[in-house]
């Protein structure tokens, strides 16, 4: 069997991807799922987190949101039998590529796949349910009547975030940075209180969120970054576009929240000393904070069984690409790595 795996030759450089002919898979352990798998959805893989983790290889796999059938179960197996159909993360420091027609998982990182979702929107979705349910669950409580400001919303996770958010009742505030995305926005159903178009950098967000609020500022903002210096002083076209961290701090409301993704956020004394005036808080979005808490283990399998409900029920409808075959990951990762693919890609098998 091939598998998809990246090497990077020296820290700072562009990552390769490669299809090695893998071994025989090693026997099915106590707790392990043998799973062929139909869909795996890619993602952008945080080699400088690896690396702080201690988790660097010659060869990382690729590829680790999953759906597929269970093959085999290990003898202390409970969850699951042959011919389930499952879906999954592999974690973190997983040496098996989800984009390999067969391989073995713990049973604590599994699912059952509801009969009326697809392996495709499965995979797609699962990664983007957890990072939202974990910003608007467990970093800031999300309830109805708050107010929400998703920025980006019209990517895969800003997609997810706004739905989640819309179900439980809070009123939405979105961001969109290109005109194709804020017809997206617009698009969707139930309707997103206010779609804030900052494609040509020129609309004031603080300005706009606070009089959509009749002054009193959002109750929790999900940033998709943030620009931490003077627009002089940034050097991508992507970064002119995102708010400023002062205007996140003002646009928040009397105890806000604000779920940042970035993790090298600065607050200078007086941006904390607004942010105490206000009663707010500074939350950190790590994607694999799961992964690394095994304490938590069911809490997200609680996650990921809501997430597949929520999916089975029309809660949750992804911004997912066309499926691509197995013979095109290596292109498409390449993209994701780059962080040029506005929608979910997922290969099928």
């Amino acid at each position: 069997m091939k598998a998809l795996f990246c090497q990077q030759k020296a820290p700072g450089e562009e990552l390769t991807f490669v299809f090695q002919e893998r071994e025989n898979l090693h026997p099915t352990r106590d707790n392990d799922v043998k799973v062929q798998v139909r869909a795996c959805a890619l993602s952008w893989i945080d080699t400088k987190l690896l690396s702080e983790m201690k988790m660097e290889k010659d060869l990382l796999p690729v590829g680790r949101e999953i759906s597929g059938i269970v093959l085999e179960v290990g003898r202390k197996v409970s969850f699951f039998q042959p011919d389930d159909e499952v879906v999954g993360i592999l974690p973190l420091d997983s040496e098996e590529s989800g984009l390999c027609e067969v391989v073995l998982v713990h049973e604590h990182y599994l699912v059952r796949k509801p009969e009326k979702v697809c392996w495709v929107e499965a995979a797609g979705t699962v990664r983007d349910g957890v990072r939202a349910y974990t910003a608007l669950h467990y970093l800031s409580q999300v309830s109805p009547g708050k107010s929400v400001l998703v920025m980006d919303g019209a990517s895969p996770f800003g997609t997810i975030t706004i739905q989640l958010a819309q179900h439980r009742g809070a009123k939405v505030i979105s961001t969109a940075y290109s005109l194709e995305d804020k017809q997206f926005l617009e698009r969707l159903r139930p309707a997103v209180a206010r779609v804030i178009d900052g494609s040509n950098g020129k609309i004031d967000v603080a300005e706009s969120c606070l009089e959509e609020t009749g002054g009193l500022g959002v109750d929790i903002v999900v940033d998709a970054g943030v620009k931490l210096y003077s627009a002089e002083d940034e050097s991508t076209s992507k970064s002119q576009l995102l708010p400023h961290k002062h205007d996140i701090i003002t646009l928040l409301g009397v105890g806000g929240h604000w779920i940042t993704t970035e993790r090298n956020l600065q607050l200078d004394p007086p941006d904390s000393h607004s942010l105490f005036l206000k009663g707010a808080t500074v939350s950190f979005l790590n994607d694999e904070i799961w992964n690394l808490s095994n304490i938590q283990q069911g809490k997200y399998l609680c996650i990921l069984e809501d997430i597949m409900e929520k999916l089975s029920s029309s809660v949750f409808r992804p911004q997912l690409d066309e499926p691509i075959p197995l013979y095109e990951a290596k292109v498409s990762m390449e993209i994701v790595q780059k962080n040029q693919a506005r929608k979910r890609q997922v290969i099928q098998f």
